[in-house]
């Protein structure tokens, strides 16, 4: 319909309300304790709720300082980042959620995709405090991330893969 709005829609289009994008996982979620169980079904209901999101999905920690895709939902994603290289690899080996305004300036940064132009990337924790990946986002506009994103997907990551 013309001059239709969307939910929760700014000047970007449709942005995601934190807390019933963390209810409806929650409820998909409940009782499931299989980690890639969890993160296919995070991922897939990430990225759909916010038009910011090109990619949406992880990297797990498979061996000692090394991230290996995971579910996604967007194109290919690398298959492999060592702890320290790009935005994934700094979040998993600082331990602290990572938000690049433009790639272009981040130091070492990976482009899985040249139409990536900023990036969040939140570490995630099991129950026992351990790092088991991160949860990697991409947009392709500039700065489209900030300390809101920051703390509403840190929300959901704890409230599925650490309660």
């Amino acid at each position: 319909m013309p001059g239709h709005i969307l939910p929760h829609a700014g000047k970007n289009g449709m942005r995601i309300d934190y807390a019933e994008t963390g209810k409806t996982i929650a409820a998909l979620t409940d009782g499931e304790r299989d980690e890639v169980a969890l993160m296919a079904t995070v991922a897939c209901e990430l990225h759909h709720a916010d038009d910011r999101f090109d990619w949406t999905g992880f990297y797990r920690v498979t061996d000692p300082e090394t991230l290996r895709i995971g579910p996604y939902q967007g194109t290919h994603g690398c298959l492999v980042i060592p702890f320290g290289k790009g935005v994934c690899g700094t979040a998993a080996r600082d331990g602290r959620t990572q938000i690049v305004p433009d790639v272009a300036e981040f130091p070492g940064h990976i482009a899985c995709a040249a139409s990536t132009r900023s990036e969040i990337v939140v570490p995630v924790r099991n129950r026992a405090g351990q790092l088991i990946g991160v949860l990697d986002i991409d947009s392709n506009l500039p700065d489209a991330f900030d300390n809101t994103d920051a703390a509403g997907l840190a929300a959901i990551l704890a409230r599925v893969f650490a309660a």
